[in-house]
């Protein structure tokens, strides 16, 4: 599950204006490398809109199907503000509705009904001895 948490104002690469939505997913507890104790937190990112502004507002804390999750991308650099420290990253984090989440899963897991159909079936087994 995920909860719309913000909107920002945006522009197309065409000049156009538009509304991305941020969504947050669920609290998560990590395991802080540095101290050893936990914290709390959740992964966060933004999809694109086609609401206008006010819309945007009305759907702040609207909950919504589906979870965020960390998809592997060519590396790129990103800065982070506060400190200005430059990161090369190879990930970010995308929204995916349950029902792609579960058809996706489905497939990696689906069997192949005729590669278990010849267990036990060997080369000889049609001739008889």
């Amino acid at each position: 599950m995920v909860r719309i948490v913000n909107y920002q104002k945006r522009q197309a690469e065409d000049g156009r204006e538009f509304f991305a939505l941020e969504l947050s997913g669920g609290v998560e507890m990590v395991l802080s490398k540095d101290t050893g104790l936990y914290y709390a937190t959740s992964k966060k990112t933004s999809i694109p809109s086609t609401f206008d502004e006010e819309t945007c507002k009305l759907l702040i804390g609207t909950k919504m199907q589906g979870n965020v999750v960390k998809q592997e991308v060519e590396p790129y650099t990103h800065i982070v503000k506060e400190t200005g420290e430059e990161l090369l990253l190879r990930h970010k984090w995308v929204y995916v509705p349950e029902e792609d989440a579960v058809s996706s899963r489905e497939k990696e897991f689906k069997a192949n009904a005729n590669v278990f159909s010849q267990n036990g079936i060997h080369e000889l087994a049609g001739q008889a001895i």
